[in-house]
């Protein structure tokens, strides 16, 4: 009886060891881990919201911010999501506040311009493509169909989303075979960071799902504006399409590890929602 007692223990004993090497396999991150930071370079005094959210108060003004996102990684590799922009004819249209060109913010974080390893482009406009020839190291990461649709030969510009000056440097990127394009929805660009494509901001705009070891972190940019999107479950109001926007956020929901872990792209509640490491730059976790 008593041996029956001992088996009987040493098999719940054993049961119990396998759930928890079990649960420790689920809850330990695959892969590997990064970190990402959220980074303002710049301010846009009383942006309406009405360009944010759609269906907002016509009257609502907000001081959003410009940002991008840095991710550290194995093997010394920092990544860029979106770069930000520097052209003077931006500035002198949009009159941002606080402006430092993302090479000079990355800088201040405390790394060089030519450290950073990969940009991975969102979208073509002008502020989150610009600046990306200010890091001359980096491979340039962009949806397929996105390049062939707003890029044509020698540069010129095949749709009004894409500035001129932008379409040329994508495009001499490209020839120095510096231009990596990836095809399509759910693609891994490097380990652990993963590009979804649906949010229809431009024509195949793209937004990242990072591993971390808080879990996964979803870098929206402007595939979700602001905080109140995901809110108010609001379109973002410059869509080409609404529906498939909605299921993007809802599809973002599904992807980060928890709803906090979900990044908009300009929102400055970002900047007070998470630990700050210096100023203008925020610790995602």
């Amino acid at each position: 009886m008593l041996s029956a007692v001992r088996l009987k223990f040493a098999l719940l004993s054993c049961v119990w060891l396998m759930t928890l090497d079990v649960t420790a396999a689920i809850a330990a991150p695959r892969g590997p881990v990064w970190q990402v930071y959220a980074i303002r370079y710049a301010s846009v005094p009383r942006f309406p919201v009405r360009y944010l959210v759609t269906g907002a108060d016509t009257t609502r003004t907000l001081d959003i911010a410009m940002m991008f996102w840095l991710l550290e990684g194995p093997d010394r590799r920092r990544v860029l999501v979106d770069a930000g922009f520097y052209r003077q004819k931006f500035l002198d249209e949009w009159k941002p506040a606080d402006f430092v060109r993302p090479s000079e913010a990355v800088r201040r974080f405390g790394l060089p311009p030519d450290s950073i390893t990969d940009v991975i482009v969102s979208h073509v406009h002008w502020d989150h493509l610009g600046g990306a020839d200010l890091f001359p190291n980096a491979r340039v990461w962009i949806q397929a169909e996105e390049y062939a649709y707003h890029v044509g030969d020698a540069g010129m510009p095949l749709h009004g989303a894409i500035d001129t000056l932008d379409s040329q440097m994508l495009f001499q990127l490209n020839q120095a075979k510096r231009v990596k394009l990836v095809q399509g929805d759910g693609q891994e660009i490097l380990p652990g960071i993963v590009a979804y494509t649906g949010g229809k901001h431009t024509y195949a705009s793209q937004y990242v799902g990072v591993q971390t070891a808080k879990g996964t972190v979803v870098i929206a940019s402007d595939n979700c504006y602001l905080y109140e999107n995901l809110e108010k479950h609001a379109s973002i109001a410059q869509t080409l399409d609404p529906v498939s926007n909605l299921a993007a956020q809802e599809r973002m929901r599904k992807l980060a590890s928890s709803a906090r872990l979900i990044v908009p792209g300009h929102d400055p509640a970002v900047f007070t929602k998470f630990k700050r490491v210096r100023e203008g730059v925020v610790r995602v976790e």
